[in-house]
């Protein structure tokens, strides 16, 4: 019986355990090896293919580039794509606080355009922050690792929020992604990702003592709403009369819980979600990341704490100073 010829590419993955091993293979064998960060390399080099790279001065060759630039440049494209994502994210917010289109046999339809209008600019001023802030974390991170990266609109992501917030009176809305292109290890991704939730923890942070102060100078603390639900309800135009001090108490609410939520919903380990690629690089930091914010997520929505006693809290002794 006679044995075929094996197959000389073989010699790249192994070696061939019938070969004299004192005799040197015909194909450079191919070394590779995981570092610490999980990238994988691969080794490729021979004597000669050294010696050839040597003579044609490796040593002097240019070093690849990370990204030198501005780390707050927006190109023009990009702030389009901005402007139109959160154009369609405050409508959205507008219809979800006036409770869609169910609203209109709630309120009346006058009264639920007015509320549909002055609701929009309290969201833009609460909410918009915390979705362009956690793309801006984003980009930022990428772009001091060395990569392109900006933002991009998701046009159907947008017509869907924009119809679901209209037609069911709440949120659910992909506006769009910071669209990143560089090669990056996976602890490096795994930063990129973490970036944009932990922008919504500070936020979070920074807002409490802001809009308590806010509040607190304003006087505006004394119309912060008994309950959530208080919030979706009142309106801010009473015979003729604008009441400011509502929607700055609303905003601050706002405030606080998008930036929990909006973080939490991004640490979710599924599809395209931040969560999925901090979980990829780093498990423990994936669950403290998501533990921060599920347990005053959980807490608030039990009772245990409310962001209108958190900031009533804060802003009280203030407006006491004033007076």
């Amino acid at each position: 019986m006679t044995m075929g010829n094996r197959d000389r590419r073989a010699d790249i993955l192994d070696d061939d355990p019938f070969r004299n091993q004192r005799s040197k293979p015909r194909i450079h064998r191919v070394h590779q090896h995981v570092d610490n960060e999980g990238t994988l390399h691969y080794e490729t080099s021979s004597p000669l293919g050294d010696a050839m790279l040597k003579f044609l001065g490796r040593e002097m060759w240019e070093k690849p580039k990370h990204h030198t630039g501005r780390l707050w440049h927006f190109s023009d494209v990009e702030k389009q794509h901005l402007r139109l994502a959160m154009g369609a994210f405050t409508l959205a917010l507008g219809f979800m606080a006036a409770n869609g289109i169910w609203g209109i046999s709630y309120f009346g339809f006058s009264t639920w355009v007015v509320k549909l209008l002055l609701a929009m600019p309290v969201m833009f001023i609460a909410i918009g922050p915390a979705f362009l802030f956690h793309e801006i974390g984003h980009k930022l991170v990428a772009k001091k690792n060395g990569c392109w990266a900006e933002f991009r609109a998701d046009p159907k992501g947008l017509q869907f929020g924009v119809g679901i917030a209209f037609f069911l009176g709440f949120l659910f809305m992909a506006p769009g992604a910071v669209m990143v292109a560089g090669l990056v290890t996976r602890r490096q991704n795994g930063h990129i990702a973490v970036a944009g939730p932990l922008t919504n923890l500070g936020l979070f942070l920074i807002g409490i003592p802001l809009w308590g102060l806010i509040l607190g100078l304003t006087g505006a603390h004394e119309h912060l709403a008994a309950s959530s639900r208080e919030v979706f309800e009142r309106i801010y135009l009473m015979d003729g009369a604008l009441n400011w001090k509502a929607m700055l108490a609303d905003a601050g609410f706002f405030w606080l819980g998008a930036n929990l939520f909006l973080g939490l919903f991004n640490m979710l380990p599924l599809g395209p979600l931040d969560g999925l690629k901090v979980k990829d690089w780093n498990e423990p930091a994936f669950f403290a990341v998501l533990l921060i914010f599920a347990i005053p997520v959980f807490t608030m929505f039990t009772g245990v704490w409310s962001p209108i006693t958190v900031l009533d809290t804060v802003a009280s002794p203030l407006s006491a100073m004033i007076r």
